[in-house]
Order: structure tokens, then sequence, then C-alpha cells
């Protein structure tokens, strides 16, 4: 919530600060920080608060952002305090914080209990069973508009110019300034006449004209390889992502297949554009 976040701000870097007595070593959640006409504010509220912070907050000095913390939950209390009975409207969205809430920490449980060294390990080996492996290839080329341009070039490498060094010259492509040179790329990720050119060409060897929609081509491949089976490790995080949606789908096909949920009909969607409701 903004307002959230910019009323810790201020706390933080207000002169507000709380006198606070030294504490023991021996801590717990329970362990009362403040009390504000008699209602308890627990080191327990002040992590999970802390917790919940924008990442530049938790980068704070320990206890400038303590103070800060605090500082803005004696505030609260004594707003709460002042504000009487709540409102229908405020009591709903309570409500639904509430359940937000302990959904997510539901969500993030299932999704914890999924990702283990064996589940990851069992999905990398599945992605990979069937895998064979292509052809990559290291090529540079030189785009030019005509195919006079071109077999110029050509010219001029055989009589011994750097390749490199005429990119940089005279390409118009965007690799030019960087001696031609394209990288590492597999099947199916250059046009057509540029790919079967390179497919057909032997390492070190440099091409014959080669027309595409960008203009005329002079290629050299600089090297070919087989793809390797990506490491386990650089597959982490979207093994990780799949078993977590996986898990978090099944068990929620399996709480819907238990549970009797009943869905009342008639109800028109533009209702719930009329806050006016809530004051009934």
């Amino acid at each position: 919530m903004k307002y959230h976040t910019n009323v810790i701000a201020a706390a933080i870097f207000s002169a507000l600060t709380l006198t606070s007595g030294a504490f023991a070593e021996d801590m717990s959640s329970d362990t009362v920080v403040a009390t504000v006409n008699g209602a308890q504010i627990t080191l327990g509220h002040v992590i999970a608060a802390r917790a919940s912070l924008p990442p530049q907050y938790q980068e704070l000095e320990d206890a400038q952002l303590f103070d800060g913390i605090l500082s803005q939950m004696v505030q609260q209390e004594l707003l709460k305090q002042s504000a009487g009975d709540l409102s229908k409207a405020l009591a709903i969205q309570i409500e639904n914080e509430q359940r937000i809430a302990i959904a997510g920490s539901a969500l993030q449980d299932i999704a914890a209990s999924a990702v283990t060294e064996e589940a990851l390990k069992a999905a990398y080996d599945a992605k990979y069973a069937e895998f064979e492996p292509g052809r990559e290839f290291n090529a540079a080329h030189i785009l030019v508009e005509t195919e006079d341009e071109a077999k110029a070039i050509i010219a001029e490498l055989e009589d011994g110019a750097d390749f490199s060094q005429l990119a940089k010259d005279k390409s118009t492509g965007p690799s030019g300034p960087n001696g031609g040179d394209l990288g590492w790329f597999g099947i199916g990720m250059m046009v057509a006449p540029f790919e079967q050119a390179v497919i057909e060409m032997e390492p070190g060897a440099i091409s014959a004209p080669v027309q595409t929609q960008f203009g005329w081509h002079v290629i050299k491949l600089v090297d070919s390889r087989l793809q390797e089976v990506p490491a386990l490790e650089t597959e982490r995080d979207e093994l990780t992502s799949v078993i977590e949606d996986e898990a978090i789908s099944a068990r929620l096909a399996e709480l819907q297949a238990d549970a009797t949920i009943e869905l009342s009909e008639g109800i028109d969607p533009a209702l719930m554009r009329d806050d006016t409701l809530l004051n009934d």
C-alpha cells in the first residue's frame, strides 16, 4: 500500500524517536516493545512489518529501521483507537486482506514443499530425455546494398584485407561496429538464405554474396559446434517456476474437487462498481 510505505518513510526520517529500554537476550515474538493505552505491540509485530517492506528499506541500519517501524506502529495504534467502530466497508476490506494474506502463505508453503532437489532433477531429466543436439554456428558478416559491393568486398578479402576491419568500415548492419560478429546462433535464428549459406560452409570460409531482404551479405564462418545439454544450475530457476506452478495447480484442483462450491446466479457484474452498497 502506497500510504503504508510513505508513513514508514516519514517515521524513519522524521525527528520522532521512541525511548526504549535495554532488552534481555532471550527475546521472543511475544516480547512487548511498546504499549499504547494498554494495547501491546510485540517484537513479532515489528518483524512481520519489516519483512513486508520494499528492498530499499531493508538495507537501512537496524536501529534506524526499528525506530521507524515502531514509530509507525504507535501512530497506527493511536489512529486505530481513535477511529471507533469499523465501518462495513472497512470490515469487508479487512476480511479480504486477511483472506489474501492467509492464501498467499498457503501458496508459499505449497511451492516450498514441492521444490526439492529430487523434484528438480526429475524435471530436468524429463525435459532433456529426448534432447537431440543441433548444430550451432559462430559467424560474422558484412552487409551492403548491392551484389557488386559484396563482390568487391570478397575481392579485397582475397587480397588479404582484414574481415573485421572491412565490416567496421563498410557494413551497414548493426553488427558492423563490432567487426560483423554475430556470436553463436542455432538453426532457425537467421533468415533462410543466410542460414542455408552458413550450413554449407566450413569454418574459416568466406561465402559468395548472399541476398536476403536486408541486402547482400558476405559471411565468414568462424566455427561450428554441437549444442550441449544445459547444466541443471542454468535451468534451476525455470524448472523451479514450473514445479511451483504445477504443484499449486494440482493442490487447487484437489481442494476444489473436495469442496462444496455454490456460485449465486443472476448477479449483475456491474454491481461491483457500486461503492454505495458498502454503506448498507
